[in-house]
């Protein structure tokens, strides 16, 4: 299992000028890392609506790399956005989604069938261009350069654990944070 909060810090690290929605678990690591809020469109109140969101982005700023951080309990509220991703194949899309088998955010209970389905292989079977899992950091810190490199839309699951102290999420609203985005968009 990774450390979620090792991940979020090695995709931070790797994340240059890319836009990145973030939801759920991965946004309460990603508060506490990022050096761009203002490329940062968080999900808030929508669960399971950060893949559409990063695919709207995607489409709309084709020349700019857009991550999406998603929560496996989120994704499974809106699956079909795998398929709608696919076939929409936005080159500049890279969807990772942390699969901890819990509603974390909400008290930690089990999300349906956790450990009964693969959603790397769903995502494959979706059409992605590219699906894949990983379960040990060092494995996911070294493929990462190169699937951030590459022609989207790629999915990556993460096999992660999350500690008893895990940081607060962000607190604010969907609203400001569009509207954030937009203006450093605009300047630049």
């Amino acid at each position: 299992m990774i450390p979620a909060f090792e991940a979020i810090k090695a995709i931070n690290r790797l994340r240059g000028e890319a836009l990145v929605v973030p939801t759920m678990t991965p946004d309460r690591y990603w508060t506490k890392v990022t050096e761009r809020p203002e490329l940062d469109l968080p999900i808030f109140g929508g669960m399971g609506k950060a893949s559409s969101v990063a695919l709207g982005l995607a489409l709309a700023q084709p020349d700019k790399k857009v991550l999406c951080l998603d929560g496996d309990g989120a994704l499974l509220m809106n699956l079909g956005s795998l398929v709608t991703i696919a076939g929409q194949q936005p080159p500049n899309l890279v969807h990772f989604v942390f699969e901890d088998g819990v509603y974390f955010t909400t008290g930690g209970q089990p999300i349906p069938g956790a450990g009964k389905f693969d959603l790397a292989g769903i995502a494959r079977s979706s059409g992605m261009r590219e699906s894949h899992s990983f379960d040990d950091l060092e494995d996911f810190v070294s493929d990462l350069p190169g699937i951030l490199e590459r022609q989207g839309p790629i999915f990556v699951s993460l096999k992660v654990v999350n500690p008893e102290d895990a940081p607060a999420g962000y607190v604010g609203s969907s609203k400001d944070a569009a509207k954030r985005v937009m203006e450093a968009l605009r300047a630049q």
